[in-house]
C-alpha cells in the first residue's frame, strides 16, 4: 500500500485498552465462560495455522494479552516444522513456552484452553470455525469466511445456535477511520451511495509464491489428508499446501484475499447484506507458473432496490501497480476516499446543473482519527491491533464484536458470487430462500 504504515507501539495498546479491561474484569460470562473474572484470572488462547500471518496475530494478541488477562496457551499446527518454529516465536514474544498441539483434535483435549485464534487455510476457516464452536471455544478466524456456499451455511448454522463470540478477521471494522467514515455515512449528510470505485494493484509475480518453503515440505512431516479436510481428494502437492491462494478450490484468490476487505466495507456503509448481482471477468495474464487463479480480474456489482440501487466496480491485478490500492465511495454530492482519509465534494451537483439552482457539493473535510493500513508482508499493523483487541473484550464481556458471523457470512457470498462470475462467464445472482449462488 503507501508508505503511511505506522505500527502502533505496546505501550500505546496497553494505554487504550487498560481502562476498558478494568471494567470488563468483573464481567459476568455465559456458555461456560468465567462468571467471575478475577485481576488474576487469565484466559489461555490457541493459536491454529502458525504461517506468517498468524504470527502477525499472535504479536496483535499480546500487545493486548496484559491489560485484558490473557496468554497464548497453545499452538497447533499439522506440519511438524512449523509447529516448533511457532512454540519458539511464542517463547520469544512472551517468555513462556506454549503446549503444542499437532491438530485440532489434540488441541480440544486441552482443557484449560479457552478460545482459538485460526489462520489455517482459506478453505478451512469455515470448518475450523464450526469446529471450535462446536468445542466450546470462543473463535477468532481469519477471512474469507468460506469460498463454498455449503460451508458458510453450516458455519452460521453452527455460530448462531451456539453462546459463543467468533470475529471474522475483516480488521477494517476496527479502524477508527473507517468507523467514523460509516458514521458519517449513517447521519445522512453523504447521501445515498450511489457508486463505489474499488482497486488493489500490485506488480508482485512472487506474491503468495513460496518456492522455498515449498522445497522444504516433506509429505512424512505433515498430514495431508486433515490439510484437505472437506475438499476432494488429490494428490499430495506441496504447492497446494503451501501457496493455497493460487489453486482453485483451496481459495478464490484475488477475491478472497483482497476482495472481501474491501466488499465487506460495502456491505457495512450501504446495509446491504450481499450483491443482487455479479459480471466478472480475469485470468491468469502474465504470470504463468502453474498457478489456476487468476493474476488479474475485474467485477461489477449491482447492489440494493429501486431508488438503492448502486453499482461498485472492483479491479485488481498482480501485474502492473499503476493505481495501488483505493476505495472511493461516491454519491450524488461528492465523496469519501478512504486512500487519503477525505470527504469531499468532487464530483457533487452543482449549481450549474442542479434542478433547484443550488449547490449540492460536500463540504471538504478530513476523516478523523485514521489508523494506517498494513501491506500485509508481515507487520503487524494498527487495525489488527484493534481488531484483535476488540475480540479480547468481546470473549470477557461476551459483546457481539466488530465483525460478527453475519458479517462474514455476507462476505462469503460476495467471493462464492464472484467466483462463480469469473469460472463461469455468466451473470451471476442470489436465491434469497436457499441462500444458494445462481449462474445464469
Amino acid at each position: 500500500m503507501s508508505g503511511k504504515e505506522k505500527n502502533i507501539s505496546r505501550r500505546d495498546v496497553l494505554r487504550k485498552t487498560s481502562t476498558a479491561a478494568a471494567g470488563l474484569a468483573l464481567a459476568m460470562g455465559t456458555g461456560g465462560a468465567r462468571k467471575v473474572l478475577g485481576a488474576n484470572d487469565r484466559i489461555r488462547v490457541g493459536f491454529v495455522g502458525v504461517g506468517g500471518r498468524c504470527h502477525s496475530l499472535m504479536e496483535a494478541f499480546q500487545a493486548n494479552a496484559d491489560a485484558l488477562g490473557m496468554e497464548i496457551g497453545a499452538v497447533c499446527d499439522i506440519w511438524n516444522k512449523r509447529l516448533d518454529s511457532a512454540a519458539d516465536f511464542v517463547k520469544k514474544l512472551t517468555g513462556k513456552t506454549p503446549q503444542k498441539a499437532r491438530n485440532t483434535d489434540e488441541l480440544w483435549e486441552m482443557k484449560d484452553i479457552e478460545a482459538v485464534v485460526f489462520a489455517t487455510a482459506d478453505f478451512q476457516h469455515a470448518y475450523h470455525c464450526a469446529e471450535a464452536v462446536r468445542a466450546g471455544r470462543d473463535v477468532y478466524i481469519e477471512k474469507p469466511l468460506a469460498n463454498r456456499m455449503e460451508d458458510a451455511r453450516e458455519v452460521l448454522k453452527t455460530v448462531i445456535n451456539s453462546d459463543r463470540i467468533v470475529q471474522v478477521g475483516t480488521q477494517r471494522r476496527s479502524g477508527e477511520n473507517y468507523i467514523n467514515a460509516a458514521n458519517y455515512i449513517a447521519d445522512g449528510e453523504f447521501g445515498k451511495i450511489k457508486m463505489v470505485d474499488i482497486t488493489w494493484n500490485v506488480n508482485q509475480p512472487m506474491r503468495w509464491r513460496h518456492p522455498d518453503t515449498v522445497a522444504g515440505l516433506r509429505r512424512q512431516d505433515t498430514d495431508w489428508n486433515r490439510f484437505l479436510v472437506n475438499r476432494p481428494y488429490e494428490p499430495w502437492n506441496p504447492r497446494i499446501y503451501v501457496e493455497f491462494r493460487l489453486f482453485w478450490p483451496y481459495s478464490t484468490g484475488i477475491p478472497g484475499q483482497w476482495m472481501v476487505h474491501q466488499i465487506d466495507t460495502v456491505h457495512w456503509f450501504s446495509g446491504c447484506k450481499h450483491p443482487v448481482s455479479v459480471v466478472a471477468n480475469g485470468g491468469v495474464y502474465l504470470w504463468n507458473d502453474g498457478r489456476r487463479n487468476a493474476d488479474t480480474m475485474t467485477a461489477v456489482f449491482e447492489y440494493g432496490e429501486g431508488e438503492d440501487r448502486f453499482q461498485v466496480v472492483y479491479s485488481s491485478r498482480q501485474t502492473n501497480s499503476y493505481g495501488g490500492v483505493k476505495e472511493i465511495f461516491l454519491s450524488n454530492r461528492g465523496a469519501i476516499n478512504l486512500d487519503t482519509n477525505m470527504i469531499s465534494g468532487e464530483g457533487g451537483l452543482t449549481p450549474r446543473h442542479s434542478l433547484d439552482g443550488k449547490d449540492h457539493r460536500l463540504a471538504g473535510k478530513k476523516i478523523p482519527s485514521a489508523a494506517s493500513l498494513s501491506t500485509g508482508l508481515g507487520e503487524t499493523d494498527d487495525m489488527t491491533v484493534a481488531h484483535m483487541r476488540n475480540w479480547m473484550e468481546c470473549v470477557r464481556s461476551r459483546r457481539k464484536p466488530n465483525a460478527d458471523i453475519y458479517a462474514g457470512y455476507n462476505h462469503a457470498i460476495a467471493n462464492c458470487m464472484t467466483a462463480a462470475a469469473l469460472h463461469t462467464g455468466e451473470r451471476v445472482t442470489f436465491d434469497e430462500a436457499r441462500q444458494e449462488v445462481v449462474t445464469g
